[in-house]
């Protein structure tokens, strides 16, 4: 899925206009790319990345928790939240530190991809 977006962002970029005049102006293909396409492209890729990084970690935690991740050894947030259910009255720090932890990371993760996108959105208009 993110080489998908990359390859669909790197595509729209062909026909802009901007790299329409570089290569009327003369430049050759890598020229292009590295000065006009690959500035223009690394924004949105590095935005859906850290989403798409918190969406793999909600999965990985969720598939975990279900019992389809990794196995009891290895330390893993939804197996710890999966074994920690069985002494949630006696214990429940056992369920909620991971939980915690896994809200934590993900919303991190989002709003570090929503401060990217502000900072390196050419459209939004800074205030200073």
């Amino acid at each position: 899925m993110f080489a998908r977006f990359t390859r669909s962002v790197v595509l729209t970029m062909r026909d802009v206009e901007f790299v329409v005049a570089a290569r009327a102006t003369g430049l050759n293909e890598f020229q292009i790319a590295v000065h006009h396409v690959l500035p223009n492209c690394l924004s949105p890729i590095l935005v859906f990345a850290t989403l798409y990084f918190a969406t793999a970690v909600l999965l990985a935690a969720s598939l975990s928790f279900l019992g389809l991740g990794l196995q009891p050894p290895s330390p893993e947030w939804g197996l710890m939240v999966a074994s920690g259910r069985a002494y949630l009255r006696s214990a429940p720090h056992l369920v909620v530190i991971p939980s915690i932890a896994i809200f934590l990371v993900v919303v991190s993760l989002n709003v570090v991809g929503e401060y990217l996108r502000d900072v390196l959105d050419p459209r939004v208009q800074r205030l200073l």
